[in-house]
């Protein structure tokens, strides 16, 4: 019997835990966060959307930016 270990990752500062492997746009959408208008950090550095579908790695620190008008 295989034994999977949880994936734990934090976003915007709430940590969370995953049974199975997902993608960045799978956890975006189990999250139900947007996935149109946003930029993404992982581990501080941007995240462009073309790697959206790479799986999420264990004890990533995921930022979710939403762009805001005015000044």
């Amino acid at each position: 019997m295989t034994t999977s270990i949880p994936i734990g990752v934090t976003v915007n500062g709430a940590d969370h835990e995953f049974a199975a492997p997902l993608s960045v746009r799978e956890l975006l959408d189990r999250l139900e966060l947007p996935t149109k208008g946003i930029a993404l950090a992982v581990d501080g550095a941007v995240f462009p959307k073309s790697r959206w579908d790479e799986p999420v790695g264990r004890g990533w620190a995921i930022e979710v930016l939403t762009a805001v008008q005015g000044g």
